[in-house]
């Protein structure tokens, strides 16, 4: 076994939205490092692809749902086992539409699953690890977070997530639980490549505002996500990590005319 698979090897890992994308990228590393993956998804179907393809067990989630992540949890526990360590990667995208054209009930929705979701899935992992004094949790942020984008609730949604983290870090911290985000860049999911297809992403645009000139591969965001996670990052808690090809320095060498090319 090796180093990387000893520092999870037996522990029981839950992670929200694992059924596509970054969250079935986060579960199937995880898993590669030993751990034994708890798939929670609102699409079960998916979740149990994901699961049967790991060696780990499917949950249905809807993260909107405050008693459905309080039972979801408790199932994973009484199924599996103690939960170690948590990665909350449900979340919905946005159309960059400008806010006079943005249907509340859509600010709404992304909101409740992308901010208010992870709080709760946060929270109701937490409740059973702070008994035991011990585990760690990660939630995917984004690169959004950070910067001026005309994604007028998915970027604050992600930038309250990244604050969350922070202050939940503090509030957890004397309890033996760390807690950590991280933020993706452009990351080549189905989610984005349906916001492609639809228009609303230029890959040429996208590849440009990196540092790298690259989209990130999902399975890169997992190898992040693993790290904090595990024994590695036994002193690390309250960051946010930015996993994005160099996107948060590369956007201010436009006036210059961007990342030279060697």
């Amino acid at each position: 076994m090796s180093g990387d698979e000893s520092t999870m090897a037996g522990r029981i890992v839950a992670v929200t939205g694992g059924g596509s994308g970054i969250g079935a990228a986060c579960a199937e590393v995880i898993a590669s490092r030993g751990a034994i993956v708890a798939v929670l998804d609102i699409n079960v179907d998916q979740a149990s692809i994901v699961a049967a393809r790991i060696g780990g067990m499917a949950f249905p989630l809807d993260v909107s749902d405050e008693q459905n992540v309080v039972s979801a949890m408790t199932m994973v526990e009484r199924q599996l086992g103690p939960i170690a360590a948590g990665v909350t990667a449900a979340g919905i995208v946005q159309a960059p539409d400008p806010p006079d054209e943005l249907d509340m009930a859509v600010y709404d929705r992304i909101y409740t699953i992308n901010h208010r979701g992870t709080y709760l899935s946060l929270r109701e992992i937490a409740r059973h690890m702070l008994p035991r004094r011990k585990g760690s949790l990660v939630a995917i942020s984004s690169v959004t977070a950070r910067r001026s984008t005309p994604l007028h609730a998915y970027g604050p949604g992600k930038a309250a997530v990244t604050n969350l983290v922070a202050g939940l870090a503090c509030e957890w911290g004397r309890a033996g639980l760390r807690v950590n985000a991280v933020e993706p860049g452009y990351t080549r999911t189905p989610a984005l490549q349906a916001q492609i297809d639809l228009g609303n992403r230029d890959v040429a645009l996208m590849e440009e505002n990196s540092a790298l000139g690259r989209l990130i591969e999902p399975a890169e965001i997992g190898a992040a996500v693993a790290f904090l996670l595990s024994d590695d990052a036994s002193a690390v808690t309250g960051l946010s990590m930015a996993v994005d090809a160099g996107f948060y320095g590369a956007g201010s060498w436009a006036p210059y005319g961007g990342v030279r090319k060697h």
